[in-house]
């Protein structure tokens, strides 16, 4: 068991973490999840180490111990000796475990990590009386209604676990709100006009009215959104289109190219600033 690798679908980080314990190996277990990655740091079976974004420690491996998909991959080796975690093997997937539970009565308020959660209260009184955690005012700063909860985890450094909690102790004071202000848009090019520059995108009209209708785009002119893709993303000026089908996006030739993308292709698309 030199090498082992596989899919956490198909086995669970704990029952690969509880395998290099019994055997007492001493490794690195590499994990990716999607645009997320992370590593478990073994020495004779017990875990010492763990890294997940700019995330260290214990905090770090319970993160990972969560994963219910992405795939492994473990590489005996030496170890540095950081010794950032403390516990033994059965207590770290115990409290893990905790973890998990924390994690899914949290899902039943927030099902989707790509909704954009907005506060609509100013300082101090946002956070008056709130018992919060140095973590959840990390978070707080951007539920601004255009960031989903995937983008707060990238620009925090934070699991997912500490922002919905930050979002909860908001929802649950009946300060913080969520939407999904995202729409599917088919890719079609936008046609030259005598006089017009090439420097924006368009989207129909019905589209600015929907979002109008949110509250936290309901104040000033939507001049910015948002273009997401598999593997991809942009932010560009936008105008509105009375005369262009509800389900399309039209885009300079210009801008597909830089993309990496061509007509036809399906992008979400939602307001930005």
């Amino acid at each position: 068991m030199n090498n082992l690798q596989g899919l956490i679908q198909s086995i669970s980080l704990s029952d690969v973490v509880q395998l290099l314990h019994m055997n007492r190996k001493t490794g690195v277990l590499r994990l990716q999840n999607g645009r997320f990655s992370g590593a478990l740091h073994v020495s004779s079976g017990e875990v010492v180490h763990a890294e997940a974004g700019q995330t260290i420690g214990e905090l770090a491996a319970f993160e990972l111990l969560t994963w219910d998909r992405g795939e492994f991959e473990f590489a005996t080796g030496p170890v540095k000796p950081v010794g950032s975690i403390r516990r033994s093997v059965p207590d770290l997937l115990m409290e893990s475990a905790r973890t998990l539970d924390t994690r899914r009565r949290l899902k039943g308020y927030f099902p989707t990590l790509d909704a954009v959660p907005w506060t609509f209260l100013p300082e101090p009184a946002l956070t008056s009386g709130l018992n919060l955690s140095s973590e959840a005012r990390k978070a707080i700063p951007h539920f601004d209604g255009y960031h989903d909860f995937y983008q707060v985890m990238a620009a925090t450094q934070l699991n997912e676990v500490a922002v919905l909690e930050a979002a909860f102790a908001l929802l649950e004071a009946d300060r913080l709100k969520t939407f999904e202000p995202s729409v599917p848009l088919t890719i079609s090019p936008l046609k030259a006009r005598l006089f017009s520059k090439a420097d924006h995108v368009e989207v129909g009209v019905i589209h600015e009215s929907r979002w109008r209708g949110l509250q936290p785009y309901s104040h000033g002119l939507i001049s910015q959104v948002r273009i997401q893709w598999r593997g991809g993303v942009a932010h560009e000026a936008v105008r509105f289109n009375a005369d262009l089908a509800d389900g399309v996006i039209a885009v300079p030739e210009a801008f597909l190219q830089s993309w990496g993308i061509g007509q036809g292709a399906l992008v979400m698309v939602r307001p930005a600033r």
